[in-house]
């Protein structure tokens, strides 16, 4: 079983929410570590490696835990219900 997907997974809403909060997760972290605001040393590393994650992933558009849980928000230009029109025309005869 390959852990990292070949194939995007990531897209849409998930996509935009990764690259939201990701990086405002190491902007907290950035100034948590500064002094700036004072946050306690586990919560200083949770969010940066949780904010690396998201941004690694939202940036690639692939996610292992999404592979693993056999989910896919990425949308390739391919709906559900969508046929060719060789298909369509195959389908009246």
């Amino acid at each position: 079983m390959n852990f990292y997907p070949t194939e995007k997974n990531v897209g849409g809403w998930d996509r935009l929410l990764r690259l939201i909060v990701g990086p405002a997760l190491l902007v907290v972290a950035a100034v948590a570590a500064g002094g700036i605001v004072t946050l306690s040393p586990l919560l200083i590393a949770s969010s940066a490696v949780v904010g690396l994650i998201l941004t690694v992933t939202g940036l690639t558009q692939k996610c292992p835990l999404n592979n693993a849980l056999g989910m896919n928000t990425y949308n390739d230009g391919k709906t559900a219900g969508s046929e060719t029109e060789g298909e369509s025309a195959k389908r009246t005869l």
